[in-house]
């Protein structure tokens, strides 16, 4: 499965479906790409859980986009 050109067009959490689909408690957020794709991050191939997704920007800032309802979190 290719995404590359695909877009993000939409940044939300995991329904409770979603969630209970993979057999996953708490919180995950989901990137929706414009073909409907929806993408979770897992934390690991097997999918044993939510995973967070993390970000660098150009000043190598990190960005920890974290499994729970707190919201980001940013490290320097």
């Amino acid at each position: 499965m290719d995404i590359t050109g695909r877009t993000i067009v939409q940044v939300r959490w995991a329904t409770v479906p979603e969630m209970e689909r993979e057999y996953w408690s708490g919180h995950c957020l989901v990137l929706v790409l414009d073909n409907g794709l929806v993408v979770l991050p897992s934390r690991d191939e097997e999918g044993n859980g939510p995973g967070a997704l993390f970000a660098q920007d150009a000043a190598n800032c990190y960005r920890v986009f974290p499994i729970d309802d707190e919201g980001p979190v940013f490290a320097p």
